[in-house]
């Protein structure tokens, strides 16, 4: 099956267009990489396109967003306790251009959490432009909906752990762990919640075998 770009056929699973035996996903204008093999004939709920939306969202998280946006931290914090002036100061060619790379790198992750954020709230919000902020939001959100109830205590302790490690990692190097533990904690919690997500929605469309 193949539908053009323009094809009024709504968002929805249906059978592979490269003839596997399983359902994709059409978005609505082109074919996701969100699969399901085939399953029982039932009946079930059609996926909407905020179901899309959403999981489309915490797909761009996990593959790039959230590597970027650590990485851009981690960059821009340890050029900073190194910029010129300090105790141990790098080349001030490369400070200044590290620190735009780790900038960039910051914003193109913020923006992912942002759209995240908005997709897990489905609404815009002030908390989902705050960069730092969207990243403990869009955290507390995943785990929500994975433990069904708010995770203040893993929200709280990420943000005291944020707080250390910009303000005391030139002192303790070890502090230089944290942006990857928590890294590997919101890939997990994200894969985790794509997972469930595709679990839970089976195809919308009849014509299987």
């Amino acid at each position: 099956m193949s539908f053009a770009s323009t094809s009024p056929i709504p968002p929805g699973w249906y059978p592979d267009p490269e003839g596997l035996r399983q359902w994709r996903v059409w978005t609505g204008t082109d074919w996701s990489p969100v699969t399901r093999p085939y399953g029982e004939p039932t009946a079930p709920p059609a996926m909407t396109l905020a179901s899309l939306t959403l999981i489309g969202s915490m797909q761009r998280l996990a593959r790039y967003g959230i590597v970027i946006t650590f990485a851009g931290l981690g960059l821009v914090v340890s050029v900073l306790a190194h910029w010129p002036g300090t105790a141990h100061p790098l080349p001030t060619w490369f400070a200044v251009l590290a620190s735009d790379v780790g900038v960039a790198l910051l914003m193109f992750g913020s923006i992912a959490f942002a759209f995240a954020a908005r997709a897990l709230q489905s609404r815009w919000t002030i908390a989902s432009f705050l960069p730092g902020v969207n990243i403990l939001l869009v955290n507390g959100l995943v785990l929500e909906r994975l433990t069904r109830h708010w995770p203040v205590r893993r929200v709280a302790s990420e943000a005291v752990l944020f707080a250390l490690f910009v303000a005391q990692s030139h002192t303790y190097a070890w502090l230089g762990v944290v942006p990857a533990v928590i890294a590997l904690n919101h890939l997990g919690a994200t894969s985790a919640l794509v997972d469930q997500l595709s679990a839970t929605r089976a195809p919308s469309t009849q014509t299987g075998p």
